[in-house]
């Protein structure tokens, strides 16, 4: 042990550095040429340790706001600002609760969590440089907290402005944001199996391309010599590679439209518990209700209404790390027998050629007489869960006529295209709450129907396809609403301008003009018309495209949009990647961009308009350029066959740390959707390795 190790050593307990040590010596760390840990230990858990390690080297600060997320405790680090963002969160998560349950825990799954509690300890024991905000010791439980790895868990859905004016103030949640409802950038993702037959090597192939906020995952490699061999995308401080696949199956989740977290109007409370919230400069005490349902989260009126939803962190754990070692579709579809994956919908693939769509893995069977969008009352019994559906109960995929599978985050019902999907009368309506086809459904069906000969450049090719079909929906009814205008001064203004749009062939490119003019007057138009195709009961595309948008909305839109380009840019007759930009340039969470920064250009635009690559940008207070933080972000190519072929790219770079080679390594190729090989078996690391350790090893980094 080095001088500084025996100085750190005297602040910790000997019985833990030493266990910490010993683990450490059976942890191997490869960083590959582009960063990328590939850990590799004795046992699961000395894998699950070396990854916590790992990932702490390369963003500790992601790790911990996560868990001062997941745990509620926020506003230790923020500010009173985050009160009720806790609050909501320790409406569920009690520690006293997840430390009963980390003990009831088989011993297989409590190993795993101690691991990565020692795994993270370990981190801060041997880097003092790194300073917490405020967890500053990590224990096995906490894991218990953090159990999905989605952006955004189903606690999230319960409504800031509501809870804290049921058990506070208004005020003390933040302002209400209103933008109409339009969204540039819907969070989500993409999925696509491809079978054998419709290869041209024969193989399996998946597409995984979560949409996230950048730098949401890193990428790593976790192998043991129990079996363990996954390499994927893990939400930063999670012990399981949460997108991904090992040697012989891959997984990919989408978020699901499933509505599985019901309201329930109640009378009155069943009892009540004291949850205090500490903030950097005090602490707030609420009195919190309860029925047998869930928290009291909201009013309705006179009524108080009360939340039900999945919370089984044991199984919920279990699940997601299980899966990551399952090799064939049976193993799979045993793993969901747990029927904790709430949020996610799963595309599927494995070595033995099956494919498959996996719907919402947690749906409580009702009474389909109830509208359950709406809140029911909890005084009627028929209000009662009975279980929750089975598998044959639920619009899953498996092995579909049509060769293929594909998840955009949109409705099942065209899951594997036409004749081969679930058929919607067959399930109640709680299944799936999409009424239409989305944007990029639309496109994922034009790429994939009637295709064959898939290899995995081609796959990525029909990923990175530039047609827009919002715009070929949108737009018909601009032209018509221009061409019976009157004559005046604003037709005059927009001939040019619609003259462009009408020869656009609706594909994106960073050279194109009508590319910046159409997403411009799609934002203006959204805007303007959200909230009436919100009321109509559809989206603002469907609206616009069966004609019952005024035209004057749709010509007014194209003049703003007009307007704005020149006064940003000099002339409304800018290029796409002049205004859409990649930056990195601070590892802040809440970034930073700056125009006079270098940055590179983007072509591909925001999943609103149905690109299947999405990048979500949007201009900020001082810049004109419009900068990405969500969209594409860790993507993958993978084949299965006698071995596994995988191409990767993340979003900027492995590494949070700005002085690292690897924070921005892969910007040029996350822009162009060059994908880079992944380095799966240890062989193939032969050439491409730039340092190997073990934890804790004090050398050159």
């Amino acid at each position: 042990m080095n001088t500084l190790l025996v100085v750190l050593a005297l602040t910790q307990n000997p019985a833990d550095t030493a266990r910490w040590e010993r683990q450490a010596h059976n942890v191997t760390i490869v960083r590959d040429d582009w960063g990328i840990a590939h850990v590799y230990g004795k046992t699961d858990a000395d894998a699950v340790f070396g990854m916590e390690y790992a990932q702490a080297e390369d963003d500790f600060n992601r790790i911990e706001t996560n868990y001062l997320n997941s745990l509620g405790r926020l506003a230790e680090a923020e500010g009173e600002r985050a009160v009720f963002q806790d609050l909501r969160q320790k409406l569920f998560v009690d520690p006293d609760s997840l430390r009963a349950q980390y003990a009831r825990s088989p011993v297989w799954l409590r190993k795993l969590m101690d691991a990565f509690a020692d795994g993270l300890n370990f981190f801060l024991y041997t880097h003092p440089d790194v300073k917490p905000r405020v967890i500053t010791h990590f224990e096995p439980w906490m894991a218990l907290s953090f159990t999905e790895g989605s952006i955004g868990g189903d606690i999230e859905r319960i409504d800031l402005r509501d809870l804290a004016a049921l058990y506070g103030d208004s005020a003390a949640a933040g302002p209400r944001t209103d933008d109409g409802g339009f969204e540039p950038d819907p969070s989500g993702s993409n999925g696509i199996a491809i079978a054998p037959r419709l290869a041209a090597n024969h193989h399996a192939l998946l597409w995984i391309n979560p949409h996230t906020s950048f730098y949401f995952r890193s990428e790593l490699q976790m192998v043991s010599e129990e079996g363990l061999n996954a390499y994927g995308a893990v939400t930063w401080g999670q012990f399981f590679i949460y997108q991904g696949f090992n040697a012989r199956a891959g997984w990919m989740h989408t978020s699901s439209g499933v509505d599985n977290i019901d309201e329930f109007l109640e009378t009155k409370a069943a009892w009540s518990r004291k949850i205090t919230v500490p903030f950097k400069t005090g602490q707030r005490t609420f009195t919190v209700q309860y029925t047998k349902r869930g928290p009291i989260v909201r009013k309705e009126g006179d009524r108080l209404v009360s939340v039900s939803l999945m919370w089984q962190p044991i199984n919920a754990l279990t699940q997601s790390y299980s899966r990551t070692k399952t090799r064939n579709i049976a193993e799979f579809e045993k793993i969901m027998e747990l029927h904790t994956n709430s949020s996610n919908n799963t595309v599927f693939a494995d070595a033995d050629g099956n494919i498959a769509y996996f719907h919402s893995n947690y749906i409580p069977r009702r009474d389909t007489s109830f509208d359950w969008t709406r809140p029911a009352d909890a005084s009627n019994p028929a209000t009662a869960y009975k279980g929750v559906l089975a598998f044959d109960e639920t619009p899953n995929v498996v092995n579909p006529s049509s060769g293929w599978v594909y998840n955009s985050n949109n409705w099942p019902w065209s899951a594997a295209g036409e004749g081969a999907s679930p058929a919607r009368a067959r399930y109640p309506r709680y299944v799936e709450t999409g009424s239409e086809e989305t944007a990029r459904g639309y496109h994922a069906l034009r790429v994939l129907a009637g295709k064959s000969g898939w290899t995995m450049s081609s796959l990525r090719d029909a990923a990175f396809d530039s047609y827009l079909p919002a715009f070929e929906r949108m737009l018909p009814p601009l032209l018509a609403a221009y061409d019976g205008a009157a004559a005046d001064s604003l037709k005059n203004k927009l001939a040019e301008p619609i003259a462009a749009l009408r020869a656009w062939d609706y594909r994106w490119g960073s050279e194109s003009v009508p590319t910046s003019l159409a997403v411009y007057w799609g934002g203006f138009v959204a805007r303007r018309l959200a909230g009436d195709a919100r009321a109509a009961g559809m989206s603002f595309m469907q609206y616009v495209a069966t004609s019952r948008a005024r035209p004057t909305d749709l010509l007014n839109a194209l003049a703003d949009a007009v307007d704005t380009l020149s006064a940003n840019f000099g002339t409304w007759k800018t290029p796409w990647g002049t205004i859409n930009r990649f930056q990195r340039i601070n590892p802040d969470i809440a970034p930073h961009f700056d125009d006079a920064q270098p940055s590179i250009p983007v072509a591909f635009t925001a999943s609103a308009w149905g690109s299947l690559a999405a990048f979500g940008a949007r201009p900020y207070p001082n810049t004109k350029k419009w900068y990405g933080t969500s969209g594409n972000s860790f993507v993958a190519v993978v084949e299965f066959g006698d071995s596994v072929r995988a191409k990767a790219v993340t979003a900027g770079g492995e590494s949070g740390a700005p002085r690292s080679p690897h924070f921005n390594d892969q910007a040029e190729r996350y822009a162009s959707g060059n994908l880079r090989d992944v380095y799966f078996y240890r062989s193939q690391l032969v050439g491409h390795t730039e340092r190997e350790y073990h934890p804790g090893d004090l050398g050159p980094r």
